[in-house]
């Protein structure tokens, strides 16, 4: 997705990505009205953090389930992991749950097909998941973490911080940080 606020380097990092796990069609869905809450009042909102978006999983996941059924897909697939669930609400089990019947409610196809919203780092914390990813050879110095926007990452925000710290926990060095290559 491509909204205000996204790092055009997050785009550049997901393309490599794509690339790097052969996927057949990679496609770039623009939302110029989407905000992060602090293009919207200049400061997070009610305790969430400033790259907050209001609403966005339930946009994100609704743009999916429409192309889910013109393609005929069993599964829509999300990453979010452990942590995720103790910031944004919509991260939780509840609120997949309802969407989920909310997509079969709305589509004759996706119901018929089952098509089900799958989230299989849901009950990994963001250590586990590096941990994973390592084990699986996943190319980590091809993903992107930073809020920012540049060819390397900044290592001051919430998402270069985040990262710094689940690498930390996680026990490997991260492919990206400072001082190696």
């Amino acid at each position: 997705m491509k909204y205000g606020g996204i790092a055009r380097s997050e785009l550049r990092a997901a393309r490599r990505m794509a690339r790097a796990a052969r996927v057949l069609e990679h496609r770039v869905v623009r939302l110029p009205d989407m905000r992060e809450a602090q293009e919207i009042w200049g400061t997070g909102s009610a305790g969430m953090p400033a790259t907050y978006i209001p609403g966005r999983n339930a946009v994100f996941y609704s743009i999916a389930g429409s192309l889910a059924e013109v393609v005929g897909a069993d599964y829509i697939i999300g990453g979010h992991n452990r942590d995720d669930s103790g910031v944004f609400r919509d991260t939780s089990e509840g609120f997949f749950r309802k969407l989920q019947a909310a997509l079969w409610q709305g589509s004759v196809a996706l119901s018929e097909r089952r098509t089900r919203i799958v989230r299989p780092l849901r009950e990994r914390t963001k250590a586990e998941v590096i941990g994973l990813a390592v084990r699986l050879r996943v190319p980590l110095e091809l993903t992107w973490s930073c809020h920012g926007d540049g060819m390397e990452h900044c290592w001051d925000c919430d998402g270069c911080r985040a990262r710094a710290k689940a690498f930390a926990e996680a026990g490997f060095e991260d492919p990206l940080s400072p001082g190696l290559g």
